[in-house]
């Protein structure tokens, strides 16, 4: 199989242009204050629009939920 028609280096070069990787635009949580990204719940605490969607502390062994809610509790203030 042979190329019909070959691209040059500059039209490669300009489909390519746009495939660069953009940095994540992070916003504040309104609820704990963690860095999240806009447009999607808070992994921290498990907010979005300043409504609870998951609880985050469900799935966690005792250990951790206890020291979750130290760090929620810290964020807080």
């Amino acid at each position: 199989m042979v190329v019909r028609m070959k691209h040059t280096k500059g039209k490669r070069n300009r489909v390519r242009s746009h495939h660069a990787l953009k940095p994540l635009a992070f916003t504040l949580c309104s609820q704990c204050g963690a860095a999240a990204i806009p447009h999607i719940m808070c992994k921290n605490c498990g907010y979005y629009a300043g409504r609870k969607v998951i609880d985050v502390l469900a799935k966690l062994d005792r250990k951790e939920r206890k020291q979750k809610e130290k760090e929620l509790a810290n964020h807080k203030q």
